[in-house]
């Protein structure tokens, strides 16, 4: 029982340093957004700083599972792209849901990062962090606690000066006219998410599905290098001198990594929507009197159909499976589609009523489908009533 009862002056905090080197994935989650701000220049600490010291910098925003179609222009992604996966958040969608959304531009607002939100409380944290050590280091008289403060807060502000960057979308040069630019997202869980761009319909849609925009950064490539070197070595004098530092300063660095840990990895969990400033998009949902939630992928599918008006999209992006009975399927939901119900807009564009879809049984169509004479004409169920 020595170790319960030996006293403070019996802890041993040798292994304090790889504390500081501990967290990777929770400082990576957010950490493309993180700089951005310019809070993310401030010294302090930061836990597994070696994740942010990267060899090459990551030229795209991370994109999410999913398929993109475009409904008119027939275009297809095999991915989501990040701004548009955190506008819409699909993937929080139960399984076999269909929304429909209508979303516009706001000009004069940029994409950008909050400035205040719960990285910037991590920025602050940790800075609050250095100062407190930094002042007891200087008070205790501890040379290397002092030394690795300096050299393990400084370090995150030389690498937010190597990572700091900006959006940059695509203009489009041509004048040409294109088609509207609606699109369906189907996702993993057998979700759908129709998208309907309204006015600039087609920049918006360049923007958030087709063309990611680039990672352009204020310092260039050698000079990242260099930078990373430099961080590095002081990485490694830091986490040296931390652990020559007095026992007291060992715990002080302790408590803060244990604390700063924990923080960063409560703020990974939350949804990427707390961290972006996406007032440039208005998003507007389309309530039809159905409802959103479906049993099955066939009703799912449907629904997404008769909302997007349109079949010709599930063919050629090879959405439903390749076979007679699914031919049969959907060239019976295009003709219901001819008797579709229109959309009810007010004037100012919104929606007053939820609209209804053509009534159908896609079930029962199924079933029939699968009953019928292989290489048959299709057939119309009972169920197609309008």
């Amino acid at each position: 029982m020595h170790w319960l009862t030996g006293g403070f002056n019996s802890l041993q905090l040798d292994i304090v340093g790889f504390l500081a080197i501990l967290g990777e994935a929770s400082v990576l989650a957010n950490a493309q957004v993180s700089a951005l701000s310019k809070f993310f220049l401030l010294p302090r600490l930061v836990p597994a700083p070696q994740a942010l010291i990267r060899t090459t910098r990551p030229e795209r925003l991370n994109s999410a599972p999913g398929k993109v179609f475009g409904i008119q222009s027939g275009s297809i992604r095999d991915y989501v792209q990040y701004i548009a996966h955190t506008l819409h958040n699909g993937s929080s969608l139960p399984d076999y849901t269909v929304r429909c959304e209508k979303i516009t531009e706001n000009s004069g607002r940029t994409i950008k990062a909050k400035t205040w939100a719960p990285l910037t409380f991590l920025s602050i944290l940790g800075c609050a962090m250095s100062i407190a050590i930094l002042v007891t280091s200087i008070v205790k008289q501890d040379g290397m606690a002092l030394l690795a403060i300096l050299l393990l807060s400084f370090l995150s502000t030389l690498i937010g000066i190597g990572s700091r960057w900006s959006l940059e979308f695509n203009e489009r040069i041509s004048t040409r006219p294109v088609p509207l630019s609606d699109v369906v997202i189907q996702y993993p869980q057998g979700a759908f998410l129709v998208v309907k761009c309204e006015e600039h319909g087609e920049k918006t849609a360049r923007q958030l599905y087709w063309h990611p925009p680039e990672c352009r950064y204020k310092v260039g490539t050698l000079a990242y290098r260099i930078i990373s070197l430099v961080g590095t070595l002081m990485l490694m004098f830091g986490v040296i001198c931390l652990g020559n530092a007095t026992l007291t300063l060992q715990v002080c660095f302790a408590g803060a990594y244990l604390i700063l840990n924990a923080a960063y990895w409560a703020v990974a969990a939350l949804p990427l929507q707390w961290h972006w400033d996406l007032s440039h998009f208005s998003v507007d949902r389309v309530h039809y009197a159905e409802g959103e939630r479906c049993k099955t992928f066939t009703e799912a599918l449907w629904k997404a159909i008769a909302i997007s008006g349109s079949v010709d999209w599930v063919r050629w992006g090879k959405v439903a499976p390749v076979s007679p009975a699914w031919d049969r399927w959907l060239a019976e939901a295009e003709e219901v589609l001819k008797r579709r119900a229109k959309h009810e807009y007010g004037l100012d564009g919104s929606i007053e009523l939820p609209f209804e879809l053509p009534v159908w049984d896609p079930e029962q169509a199924m079933t029939d489908a699968h009953m019928a004479p292989w290489g048959g004409v299709p057939g119309h169920s009972q169920s197609n009533n309008r």
